[in-house]
Order: structure tokens, then sequence, then C-alpha cells
């Protein structure tokens, strides 16, 4: 299941793409198979070791050619080991709520950023997100279940990014079906794994991302822009650096 539309970004063959908090390699993996050059980095050791066994098994199968993986790291998005201008693509999903110094993270991932090249990332939209924080103080508590620090807006999120230096050049919204997942789990406790309600939808969910059926794609693109779980946002990094007035 992807959130960041690679079309927008301008995903080429042959690009380095940086996937700053990648998880279990959602995005990262997709990237290969499209021919990017791809470093996934992530803080949790855990997810580091199951990417590169993923890593390792799509070039054992022949399903990318091995110059796609260049390397899962573990690593702090507050202080990236590369040097300026490494990165033709940067993105982060769903990682710069848990940050509480998101601005030296977006800073960072600027900075790594070639000029001209491209800025994807998603966090959780306003709306959806203000639900859950209001059924669930778990939900958003330092090292629990979510572990989100911050509801953005849209309008932060853009001015954070100016601030870094990045032009801002789209957004969307995406994942509608999945808010009202959430606020039913929010709703009988985060981590609760018996109710029946939450279990269901969990099924539903995971039915319509296998199966994709047409009607279940119609609904989420109809209420993904009121509904949308993730807002996702683009950018792109100036050919040069603005001049100083």
């Amino acid at each position: 299941m992807l959130t960041i539309r690679f079309d927008r970004l301008g995903v080429r063959p042959g690009d380095l793409v940086l996937d700053a908090g990648a998880g279990f390699g959602r995005h990262a993996f997709e990237l290969a198979r499209r021919g990017a050059n791809v470093v996934a980095l992530d803080y949790a050791a855990d997810e580091v070791v199951g990417t590169r066994a993923v890593f390792g098994g799509m070039v054992a199968a022949g399903e990318i050619d091995p110059e796609r993986y260049v390397g899962v790291l573990r690593g702090d998005a507050t202080r990236l080991a590369f040097a300026d201008a490494s990165f033709d693509r940067v993105i982060t999903s769903e990682v710069l709520e848990h940050i509480q110094a998101d601005v030296d993270a977006i800073a960072e991932l600027a900075r790594v950023l070639k000029p001209g090249g491209t800025f994807a990332a998603t966090v959780p939209s306003w709306f959806p997100e203000k639900v859950n924080w209001m059924l669930s103080d778990e939900y958003h508590a330092p090292k629990s279940v979510g572990g989100h620090v911050r509801i953005y807006s849209a309008t932060e999120l853009k001015a954070k990014l100016r601030t870094a230096g990045l032009e801002v050049t789209g957004s969307h919204r995406a994942h509608a079906l999945h808010s009202p997942y959430w606020w039913l789990k929010c709703a009988v406790g985060p981590r609760r794994t018996d109710s029946r309600a939450v279990n269901s939808y969990q099924k539903l969910l995971e039915w319509e991302i296998v199966r994709q059926p047409t009607g279940m794609q119609l609904l989420e693109r109809g209420l993904a822009p009121a509904l949308g779980k993730s807002y996702v946002i683009y950018a792109r990094k100036p050919l040069t650096a603005p001049v100083a007035s």
C-alpha cells in the first residue's frame, strides 16, 4: 500500500533516492522496482534488519537488479550521515509526526537533496488525527502505539518546508478508508486485540488492499479529500538559493 505517488515525485530509472524512516520498506521496494537506486534509513533496528532481508530476497529472486539496492541503514533523520546534495529524490512517510525536532529533520532532508531534486512527505491529516487524539490519550503518548507528538495542519507543514528552502509544488490526501479503522481502534483502546469491530474492519482493509475492487477504489477516491488519513505534500529544491534581500 503506497501513499506517495511516484509519478508526481518524478522518479526516473537510475535516480538515487533516500527513503528516510522507511519502516519495513513499502515505498523503498516499489522505488527499486521502478528502477531507482534506493537508500532506506530507519531508526528502529528490527525494521532495518527486516528491510535488508526483503531486499536480499528481491535480488536473489531476480525481481530487482542488484544495483537498485544501495543500502539499508540505521540512522537519525535529524543528523544524516550523507554529504550535501547527495540524492535526486528524498521521501519520508509517516515519520515527522514522531520527531520532536522536526524542523531539524526537515532541514537535514533538504540539505541532502540535490538542487532541482524533488521531495515528498506524508503525515497524518489534521481532522482524522484530531479525532484519534480526542478518543485516546494512549494513541499519541510518547512510546505508545502511536507515539505521535504533534498534529500538523497543511499550513504548518508547508511553512516548515519553505523555511528549509523547498518550494511546495502540490499535495493530496490518501487512505480515507483507514480513518474509521483508527477511530474504532482508538475508541476501544489502541493496544486491544480482541475487538470484533476492529478486527473485522482490519480484514476488510486487507481484502481491499489485496483485491483492489473497483467500487472500493471509487469510494476511496471520493472520500480522500475529506477523510484521507494521510496528507501528502510534494516539493522541489530550487536550482539556486534565494538571494537575501
